[in-house]
């Protein structure tokens, strides 16, 4: 299952901006990890919510009411981690913050778009330093971010990153209607992992409905979940090869990749695991014909991946291209908050799976951990985690070859109450926190996707690296521009 604990609104009696950001960074200095930061405008006062988990994987959550017009003394400057969240938290609600030390829009929402032309990028400044901007507008299907390298000759001195160019307002969304319909529009936030935040929001919603899952439910999740990690991972796989033109390996992971979206489809209808969650359960079948067919998918991939693996990481070629380039360090990582695979290839053991109960307990996955932080630690995460979520899979279909039908609608939701749901995503932690009113209806939704946190990591690694080490560093990195852009 999911990490996910609720809380009433009663029993998180807000503090003083002050007391608040004292306490914040107490447990920041004592080990915490910030897992999210956000406000909603109250009239005159800015509700302050944060959450954090601490390194028994406890969650914490502290909450704080700070005057509209005064604000507080920014976070940033004493937890690089929470750049973003301060961001984000000054453009949403008009929230002014003092001592922030990188204070641009993080999205331009709610203002006019034309604004965007006039970004202040950062400038490094030197006769022979010249600057490449690329993008908003991309070949092909990727979509617009805007991309500016301040250079030395081919060396990449800076990189900044500049998101927003299309701006959905999800989280509004998720509050108009009935929440308990919102699944499918909570599939699109970020069409590459549609199971994980079905999941999370899913799970906040079963907590405040008072709703238990069905075990079995629970195992057909997981399921869909890991299938959703290998078919993306070798994705991922696939297009490093390509940019570095390891043509065996475009070609056989992609037509792995089919392998196992074909899987998945079969299991609920969509190829992206769309439809497989809903509140209260999963609308997956699994028949005796259909399990045996799985089966042989499974077996197939763990054959024909292995030998491609070998394939890749025994060419001196394909690991020389990659090692060493786009370093992310352990405690840099740490320090500017990367989660998910990034985290891990950089030495930092972030997987919510591990502090999840249900089936993560019942039938535990190994997570894989490398220390070198470069785009060939990134590329070897994918390939061991796939081995692992292979594994994990035969052996949760065998304990569970049965699953539930699909679930009735949930009851109302409880009023006054906050919740927390965390789900491990391929790229990484997948955040949904739901707060209820006193009649039962959501007043807030935050949606967290990890491409939030770890954009900054993949230009923090290109320092140093050739301009032309780019397109491998993102793709290591396979970060989502919607996923970010709410």
């Amino acid at each position: 299952m999911t990490v996910v604990v609720r809380w009433p609104g009663s029993a998180l009696p807000p503090a003083t901006a002050e007391s608040w950001r004292a306490d914040v960074l107490a447990r920041l200095r004592g080990g915490a990890r910030l897992v999210t930061l956000f406000g909603r405008r109250l009239g005159d006062q800015v509700l302050l919510t944060a959450v954090l988990q601490h390194p028994d994987g406890a969650l914490h959550v502290a909450r704080a009411l700070a005057l509209a017009d005064t604000g507080y003394r920014a976070l940033t400057a004493e937890h690089a981690a929470a750049h973003c969240f301060e961001r984000e938290l000054v453009e949403q609600t008009g929230l002014p913050l003092t001592d922030h030390p990188w204070p641009k829009p993080l999205r331009y929402q709610d203002r006019d778009q034309a604004a965007m032309a006039d970004h202040p990028f950062w400038q490094l400044q030197g006769k022979e330093v010249h600057e490449v901007a690329v993008g908003p507008i991309h070949a092909g299907v990727i979509e617009p971010g805007s991309f500016r390298f301040s250079c030395l000759g081919e060396q990449v001195h800076h990189l900044e990153i500049q998101l927003g160019y299309q701006h959905r307002g999800v989280e509004a969304r998720l509050l108009a209607g009935d929440p308990r319909r919102h699944t499918p529009l909570v599939e699109t936030i970020a069409g590459d992992t549609s199971v994980a935040h079905a999941w999370a929001f899913g799970a906040a919603l079963e907590a405040l409905a008072d709703v238990a899952v069905p075990a079995a439910a629970v195992a057909a999740r997981g399921v869909a979940l890991e299938l959703e990690r290998i078919a993306m991972h070798l994705a991922g796989l696939s297009g490093l090869a390509t940019d570095i033109a390891f043509l065996q390996g475009a070609s056989s992971w992609g037509r792995l990749r089919t392998t196992a979206i074909n899987t998945s489809m079969r299991l609920c209808g969509s190829r992206f695991g769309r439809g497989a969650v809903r509140p209260g359960g999963v609308r997956m079948a699994l028949t005796a014909e259909l399990r045996a067919e799985v089966a042989a998918n499974l077996r197939l991939l763990q054959h024909d991946c292995a030998h491609v693996d070998d394939l890749f990481f025994g060419a001196r070629s394909a690991t020389h291209r990659l090692r060493g380039i786009g370093t992310l360090r352990p405690d840099v990582a740490a320090e500017i908050g990367v989660v998910g695979m990034a985290a891990r290839a950089s030495g930092l053991a972030l997987d919510a799976r591990t502090a999840a109960g249900g089936i993560w307990h019942e039938v535990p996955i190994a997570s894989v951990v490398h220390a070198d932080g470069d785009c060939l630690a990134r590329a070897r995460i994918r390939a061991d985690e796939i081995r692992a979520s292979l594994a994990w899979l035969s052996q949760v279909l065998e304990r569970h070859p049965e699953w539930p039908a699909p679930p009735p609608p949930l009851p109302s939701l409880a009023p006054g109450q906050f919740v927390v749901a965390i789900v491990e995503g391929w790229r990484g932690e997948v955040v949904h926190c739901l707060e209820t009113d006193e009649r039962g209806r959501l007043t807030h939704a935050k949606v967290q996707d990890p491409s939030l946190r770890n954009w900054l990591g993949l230009a923090v690694a290109m320092r140093g690296n050739e301009i032309s080490d780019f397109p491998i560093c993102n793709k290591s990195f396979d970060l989502s521009y919607c996923g970010h852009d709410l």
